[in-house]
């Protein structure tokens, strides 16, 4: 019994360095470093259901729900709070409502945004979200 217990302690003295939490991203951009020293004054991005946006602030700032997200360098971020921190977040997780605000409402433009088309998508991409007609084959 004497020999059990030396193995057990020696196990559990063993187990606490092993459980420490690593976290490697590979590939991923580091959070952007916003400074917010109070909540941002919000305002409601027209035509989208309850996005909000941070006019006075010098970054990509977007509200949707209790969710805080900012667009850093094409990567998006999210957050809980409004000064972070912020966690990366795979483009196809941010809501769509976020992913569909018009580029005016950007601090920095993304960098997908295309002159000429609706909310700075790419040609065909705004007939997708919102629907269209029918395509019509022309005649040449």
């Amino acid at each position: 019994m004497k020999g059990f217990a030396k193995i057990l302690v020696a196990v559990a003295a063993y187990s606490g360095p092993a459980a420490a939490d690593v976290n490697i991203h590979i590939g991923v951009p580091p959070p952007p470093s916003i400074v917010i020293a109070a909540p941002p004054r919000l305002v409601v991005v027209p035509g989208t259901p309850r996005v909000l946006y941070a006019p006075d602030v010098s970054y990509n700032y977007f509200r949707y729900g209790s969710r805080y997200y900012t667009l850093h360098d094409d990567t998006w971020f999210v957050s809980s709070s409004y000064g972070g921190p912020w966690t990366y977040i795979d483009r196809v997780r941010v809501p769509r409502p976020v992913l569909v605000v018009p580029s005016r409402y950007y601090r920095v433009p993304p960098r997908h945004a295309y002159r000429g088309h609706p909310h700075g998508m790419p040609p065909g991409q705004a007939k997708k979200l919102y629907g269209g007609g029918k395509h019509h084959k022309h005649k040449h």
